[in-house]
């Protein structure tokens, strides 16, 4: 089965990564002098992790097995989140988001698109359903509002109307003339064979006659039952009764399309035996552990102690907590080092009252090493993710045997031990119940006491006093806003944020639609110690590291270095628009658009923070989301504002710190920015709000006119043009040197207009027509270019 190659290439990666994990415990934890050492180290992990990252993802989107996709993600997820642990080490030792790959490209025998960053699939796969009925519902809502353009309705010309009757008139009276003639055909077969029945058959050719039927017969049923059996495997059979030895085959099948099924009620079934068959030694292990801590407790404090509440999680939070005998041996300890401190004191007062000529002077002679200016690899909440991933893959599914697996059913044993904490948590929640009623009865009848203890009258007053003094009261106005907003739904503050036009339609790009070819000249400069502008491939590797693969899982975004904000700064036409959109297309992430004419509708300080706390609930909630500020060096311009809305605008610079301040690890919201004028900003405030900046070149060479594909080739093809040997691509090439892609595209545009395609049968697409059309346009000039560097 296709399944089991997908397993093979499971169980190698595995042991791929295996391999690096026993390399990085032998190589990365000692402390390493050579930087240019450990920058090759980094560059190689790097470049292995991503290997390995590439057939992760291709097995695990194939795999069907629940329980195989479970440690087969888990480990997906560990490895995304060490490559960005890595790539974190790499900038820091470099100073520099671009490194020269070339020379550990060549050593691992590997070619440039190797350090691609592969883009999971289960980022919307995973929630397919869920994005389509958002999708559908902000369509309904910017249509109802008027936001989009409605299919217009055209009426026909009487001419148009007339071609329409004619062609239905003429395909009726076809039709009905067919008819005719079928029945004067079927009229003269009538005759002909009732003529041979009256001359009679020989009984050869009765024979014949025979012979040819059965074998007609004989094929029809076979070829029947090969159909049959090609319908059932592939689960397209319907509920007819079918022969005895294919029942089997379609329940198999069956049972195959209904995986996600079975496996939810696997999981009810396997719940209700676990409460019947281990739910009483549970219930009966708990009490007892339960009642001695609290003898125990007595034992030391001389009374029965408070049972917590359940908003503190319960008895949980018993068992959280250290037990009584720890607690006496950390005193103990405690006091021993205390005792241990004040003797050392005790010595170093004497050593510094003996007189100074006894000091001996440090011997010269062998330089001290210090170890503090070594490299060390920083600490990493990854590994420990992906050892314990592959332990469990290496006890649960290394050694199974998979052929005679056609179903790639359940491990019950492996669902136990998943639903058994759930279990454990339901029944612990009803002991919860039975041990406070049988405490409060215990410590009424030996202690006396008929409630929970209060605290004393001092400690109730001053918390009282603190709680005042933290309701400080606010403007009015402000303070009706966040109730008002605290009270909404967030269906109803999804719709009127795409109302206002600050939630907008993605549009359908990919990372891999923004085209561009790796230049060897780069890395060449690179190594010389230069920082030339980055190529379009590094710039989709940034796009995915910084925005893509912590938006895509909730676990790289919790554990890998956090990135709340990235800057695509680049001269005007080069892409930056359509990579905000790519974000939000690989990811599935909601686009909120912050403009000076939508955050116009919100004016003055407070209606901002109202408009920013809407974002922020509504992005929080259906996560992953954008948060997109287009021309954002406006917002930290030098110069005074020109207009109310601009002033507004303006507002955002010191809204915006607190903004990011208020996004957690676990909220999975990305603002991005994106400026053609960057260095008209006030740079200090500017560079504090976005974490990574990106710089995107204009296309090169390679890009424009490349070995197997070009730019101009592309977007001709595209809007429907035909490439001929009047065409010369590789002039165009030459020509558009210093033009942006905005520019290629809008020179395809304004030739190949609808005339232009109707005449295009008998007056070829000729240079001289791109080149006069790209005349027109100004190119990004040096000096522009060295301003952004």
């Amino acid at each position: 089965f296709p399944t089991s190659t997908y397993s093979k290439m499971w169980a190698d990666t595995q042991r791929e990564l295996d391999t690096m994990l026993q390399r990085e415990r032998e190589e990365f934890l000692q402390p390493q002098e050579d930087l240019e050492k450990v920058m090759k180290m980094l560059a190689t992990a790097y470049v292995q992790y991503l290997a390995i990252l590439r057939k992760l993802e291709e097995a695990h989107d194939h795999l069907i097995h629940q329980q195989k996709r479970a440690v087969a993600r888990q480990a997906l997820d560990g490895v995304m989140g060490r490559i960005l642990e890595i790539k974190r080490e790499m900038v820091a030792l470099e100073n520099s988001e671009c490194h020269s790959m070339a020379g550990i490209l060549m050593e691992l025998q590997r070619v440039p698109e190797d350090i691609e960053i592969p883009i999971p699939k289960y980022f919307i796969k995973e929630n397919l359903g869920i994005l389509q009925d958002r999708e559908k519902y902000l369509h309904e809502i910017l249509l109802n509002a008027g936001l989009l353009e409605q299919e217009a309705v055209t009426a026909m010309t009487l001419e148009e109307g007339i071609r329409v009757i004619q062609v239905a008139e003429r395909a009726r009276q076809g039709r009905a003339r067919a008819a005719f003639m079928r029945r004067i055909y079927l009229e003269e077969k009538r005759q002909s064979k009732k003529g041979v029945q009256e001359m009679g058959k020989s009984p050869d050719d009765a024979a014949t006659c025979i012979q040819k039927v059965w074998r007609g017969h004989s094929q029809r049923k076979k070829t029947e039952r090969l159909r049959e059996e090609e319908m059932i495997f592939l689960g397209m059979v319907s509920g007819a009764s079918l022969p005895p030895d294919l029942e089997a085959m379609s329940s198999l099948q069956k049972a195959n399309i209904l995986q996600g099924e079975v496996q939810e009620r696997a999981d009810f079934c396997f719940r209700h035996e676990l409460k019947t068959t281990e739910g009483p030694h549970i219930k009966e292990t708990l009490q007892d552990q339960i009642t001695q801590c609290f003898v125990e407790c007595r034992h030391i404090t001389g009374r029965f102690p408070d049972y917590p509440p359940e908003k503190t999680g319960g008895s949980k939070a018993i068992f959280i907590e250290k037990h009584p005998e720890q607690v006496l041996e950390e005193l103990a300890a405690k006091k021993a080092k205390a005792e241990a401190e004040k003797n050392e004191k005790d010595k170093k007062g004497k050593q510094d009252k003996e007189p100074a000529q006894e000091k001996k002077p440090p011997k010269v002679g062998k330089p001290v090493r210090n170890e503090s200016s070594f490299w060390k690899m920083g600490p990493s909440n990854f590994l420990l993710m992906l050892e314990e991933g592959s332990s469990q893959y290496q006890v649960f599914w290394e050694n199974r045997d998979n052929r005679s697996d056609f179903l790639q059913d359940h491990d019950p044993e492996l669902i136990k031990g998943e639903e058994r904490e759930e279990v454990e948590e339901e029944i612990r929640v009803q002991v919860d119940e039975v041990m406070q009623e049988k405490l409060l009865r215990v410590k009424q009848a030996v202690d006396g006491e008929t409630g929970p203890q209060i605290k004393a009258g001092k400690d109730k007053n001053s918390g009282e006093k603190k709680n005042k003094r933290h309701r400080k009261p606010r403007k009015g106005e402000h303070e009706n806003l966040m109730m008002s907003l605290a009270c909404r739904t967030i269906d109803s503050l999804y719709q009127e944020l795409a109302e206002e036009g600050l939630l907008i339609q993605v549009k359908n790009v990919n990372l891999s639609d923004y085209i561009g070819y790796y230049d060897c000249l780069r890395s060449i400069l690179r190594e010389t110690g230069a920082q030339p502008m980055p190529s379009i491939p590094e710039v989709r590797q940034l796009v995915a590291l910084y925005g893509i693969l912590p938006l895509g899982s909730q676990t790289v975004h919790e554990n890998a270095p956090l990135v709340k904000s990235l800057l695509l700064a680049g001269p005007a036409g080069v892409g930056k628009k359509m990579l905000v959109h790519a974000i939000c297309t690989e990811t599935g992430a909601n686009l909120f658009s912050l403009t000076p004419s939508n955050t116009g509708k919100y004016p003055g300080r407070d209606g901002l923070i109202m408009m920013l706390h809407m974002i922020l609930k509504v992005g929080k909630e259906l996560q992953p989301s954008v948060v997109w500020i287009g021309n954002t060096e406006r917002i930290f311009s030098k110069g005074a504002p020109k207009g109310e809305e601009e002033v507004n605008f303006k507002r955002l610079a010191k809204l915006l710190p607190q903004f990011l301040r208020a996004l957690k690890p676990k909220d999975r919201v990305l603002l991005v920015g994106t400026s053609s004028r960057p260095f008209d900003a006030n740079l200090g405030p500017f560079c504090k709000v976005y974490q990574k900046i990106i710089l995107i070149p204009k296309p090169d060479y390679l890009t424009r006119f490349g070995k197997y594909f070009t730019l101009w080739k592309h977007y001709i093809l595209q809007r429907g043009g035909a490439l001929t040997k009047l065409l010369n691509l590789n002039c165009l090439a030459q020509v558009s040197d210093g033009f942006t892609q905005g520019h290629v595209v809008d020179v395809v545009h304004t030739v190949l207009t609808e005339l232009r395609l109707l005449q295009m049968a008998r007056k070829p697409l000729r240079t001289a027509e791109f080149v006069t059309s790209l005349a027109r346009h100004d190119p990004v000039y040096k000096e522009e270019e060295e301003t952004f560097q």
